[in-house]
């Protein structure tokens, strides 16, 4: 399914925000890990959660980027780590991703909720993912 960039502009309340920024903090440590730990950290993270659902991920990568300007702009790896970090705050898990797309090469990292890319804009869809990490008991554990 296709989907349209959805982004919000509005600054989420205080609590919202407190937690986001810890999620982008938390985000920014492991993005410096190479993507073997990564994984592992994230399965580690992910346990106990239940499925995140579309509207909890958007919600999730909305405060992320409301509240960090790096997060808002081209640093997907650190944008998608803080969206899944923040989502299991709240007790679920979105699927995080990271792929690749060979014309012209790029590596991009997303989450994805109830099997769409959330908040990515359709040309996004060209990345096929290399790594996955689902939610505990889901599929596609790359």
């Amino acid at each position: 399914m296709s989907q349209v960039l959805e982004t919000g502009g509005a600054r989420p309340p205080f609590g919202r925000r407190l937690a986001a920024l810890a999620a982008v903090a938390a985000a920014r440590l492991v993005a410096r890990l190479p993507p073997r730990r990564i994984r592992a950290v994230l399965r580690l993270v992910s346990r106990g959660a239940r499925p995140a659902t579309r509207a909890e991920a958007l919600r999730a990568r909305q405060d992320v980027t409301a509240t960090s300007t790096l997060c808002a702009g081209r640093h997907c790896l650190q944008r998608s780590l803080a969206t899944a970090l923040l989502c299991r705050t709240g007790g679920s898990w979105p699927t995080w991703c990271s792929g690749v797309r060979t014309s012209p090469f790029a590596a991009h990292a997303w989450v994805e909720a109830e099997g769409d890319r959330v908040g990515e804009p359709e040309d996004t869809a060209v990345y096929r993912a290399m790594v996955r990490v689902p939610p505990p008991g889901g599929r596609g554990g790359g």
